[in-house]
């Protein structure tokens, strides 16, 4: 979806790839990876001048367990 030329992707339209019934299992997953969260992590750092760097490595270190 683009607004105001801006690019967006639904983590739920993806996800409805996968499980077309229930979305919500495969983003559960997805976000159980401690990868993915270290992504979001850097993508907020670029994105969010608010962003909490350090408040977030607590969060991250536990990703995964």
């Amino acid at each position: 979806m683009r607004i105001n030329g801006v690019e967006y992707i639904s983590l739920t339209d993806l996800a409805r790839y996968a499980d077309k019934e229930d979305p919500r299992y495969p983003i559960q997953n997805w976000m159980r990876n401690k990868d993915v969260i270290s992504y979001l992590g850097f993508w907020e750092q670029l994105n969010n001048i608010e962003f909490k760097g350090h408040e977030f490595e607590t969060f991250e270190s536990k990703a995964g367990k």
